[in-house]
C-alpha cells in the first residue's frame, strides 16, 4: 500500500478529520474509532469511510496504536425488552466519540427490544470484561434488577470508573447500592416508584439528567442522548461534544441542561462578551486563492465558517483558540489587540482582509430560525 508522505490539511472544512503532525513523518488515512470493522482498515486518500461514512483521519501508524489503546471501554447491559432509543441514543453517541462500546446480557441468548429489534449480546455475564463505564437502560428493567445474580456481576464491576443509567435503568443502580446516598432520576412514571423503593436516594423529577461525579442518571428514552453527550463533555471537553452533536444532527441539543453535583462542570469556561466576538467576525483569506467569512454565534461562544454559503462551525476552546468539526485546531492572531487573521494545524496565517460579514448574517439567522422552529 503507498505511504503518504505530504498533507494538505483544509482548514475550516471538514473535509479532513486531521491529526497535528511533523513534516515528513509516513502518514495514512483511518476511520475514527467507531466499533466496525473500518477500525482495522487504512486508506491512501482522505475523504469518507466506506462502511461508516465517517471522516477519515491522517495519522502516523503510531498515534494509530495510541489512539485505538487509550479508548475507554463501556459495558451496555440490556435485558430482554429494553427501550430501543434508550440504549441506541447513547450508542450512537459514545461509539462517534471513540470509545470501544460492547454489549453485555445475563446469557448470550437473543434478546429482543420492544418486540421488534433482536440483539445477539456479545457477552453474558460469566464472560464480560471489565469496564470503565457500565450503563443501564429502562424496558423491562426490572428483568436485571430483580435478579440476584445480575446484581452481584454489577458489583462485580471493580474496575468501572463511571455509572450511566436511563430511563429506569436506574433501578439496577439502586438495588446495587450504587445510588445510596445520591441525587438521581429517572422516567417520569417510575419517579414515585424509586423514591418508595430506595428512601436513602433523592429522586429528582422535572431533570433532564444529574451528575454526581462518576454517577449520571437520566430521565427516560431520549434524555440518554443528553446524558451521554454530557459524559463526553465531562471526559473530552465541550468541544468534542459539540461535535458529535453536530455529526449527529441533534441541532437542539442544550449542554448542560441537567443538574451538575460535580465539581467537574465542563460547562463553566469563560464566556466572551458580544463584542470580544465581534472582533472575530470577517472575511480571511483562505486555501486556493478562496475566501471564508467568519460569523459569530453568541450560544457557546461559538463562530462559523462560512464557506461557498455553507456552514461550518468553530467550537471554543479559549480566548482566540478554536476547533473545527475536523478537529482541527484553529488559532486566531492579534497586532495590537486586534484581531488580523488565523492558522489552522500548522498552515498560515491567513489574513483577515475585511470585515464584511452581511452574506453570513442572513444565513445564521436563517440557520437559526429553522433551529428554534
Amino acid at each position: 500500500m503507498n505511504k503518504i508522505i505530504l498533507l494538505l490539511v483544509v482548514t475550516f472544512c471538514p473535509a479532513l478529520w486531521a491529526q497535528t503532525v511533523i513534516p515528513g513523518e509516513v502518514l495514512a488515512y483511518y476511520c475514527p474509532p467507531c466499533n466496525n470493522h473500518c477500525d482495522d482498515e487504512t486508506f491512501e486518500a482522505a475523504g469518507k469511510c466506506d462502511h461508516c461514512g465517517m471522516e477519515l483521519t491522517a495519522m502516523t501508524a503510531e498515534q494509530r496504536t495510541k489512539q485505538i489503546e487509550q479508548r475507554k471501554t463501556i459495558a451496555f447491559y440490556l435485558q430482554n425488552g429494553v427501550e430501543v432509543l434508550d440504549f441506541a441514543g447513547p450508542m450512537e453517541v459514545f461509539s462517534y466519540a471513540g470509545y470501544e462500546v460492547f454489549t453485555v446480557s445475563k446469557t448470550k441468548d437473543p434478546i429482543l427490544s420492544q418486540g421488534i429489534l433482536k440483539i445477539v449480546p456479545d457477552y453474558d455475564i460469566s464472560d464480560a470484561p471489565q469496564a470503565d463505564i457500565v450503563a443501564f437502560f429502562g424496558g423491562n428493567s426490572s428483568a436485571a434488577s430483580g435478579d440476584p445474580e445480575v446484581i452481584k456481576w454489577v458489583k462485580s464491576q471493580k474496575k468501572a470508573e463511571y455509572h450511566f443509567s436511563v430511563c429506569t435503568g436506574a433501578f439496577v443502580l439502586a438495588e446495587s447500592g450504587i445510588l445510596d446516598g445520591k441525587t438521581v432520576t429517572t422516567f417520569h412514571d417510575a419517579i414515585e416508584g424509586l423514591r418508595e423503593g430506595y428512601p436513602n436516594t433523592k429522586v429528582l423529577d422535572n431533570v433532564r439528567f444529574v451528575d454526581n461525579g462518576t454517577v449520571i442518571t437520566t430521565a427516560g428514552i431520549s434524555a440518554g442522548i443528553d446524558g451521554a453527550l454530557h459524559l463526553v463533555a465531562k471526559l473530552k471537553g465541550l468541544p468534542e461534544a459539540r461535535m458529535v452533536a453536530y455529526y449527529m444532527e441533534y441541532d437542539k441539543w442544550q449542554p448542560g441542561e441537567g443538574l451538575i453535583l460535580s465539581e467537574n462542570n465542563p460547562y463553566d469556561y469563560e464566556k466572551l462578551t458580544h463584542k470580544e466576538l465581534e472582533e472575530y467576525e470577517g472575511t480571511y483569506e483562505f486555501e486556493k486563492g478562496k475566501t471564508v467569512t467568519v460569523i459569530a454565534d453568541q450560544e457557546g461562544n461559538t463562530l462559523y465558517a462560512v464557506i461557498e454559503k455553507q456552514l461550518f462551525p468553530l467550537y471554543f476552546k479559549a480566548k482566540d483558540e478554536y476547533v473545527n468539526t475536523a478537529r482541527q485546531p484553529v488559532t486566531f492572531l492579534r497586532e495590537e489587540g486586534s484581531v488580523t487573521g488565523y492558522k489552522s494545524n500548522g498552515l498560515g496565517p491567513f489574513k483577515k482582509l475585511s470585515n464584511n460579514v452581511k452574506d453570513a448574517r442572513q444565513l445564521l439567522e436563517a440557520r437559526s430560525r429553522l433551529v428554534r422552529n
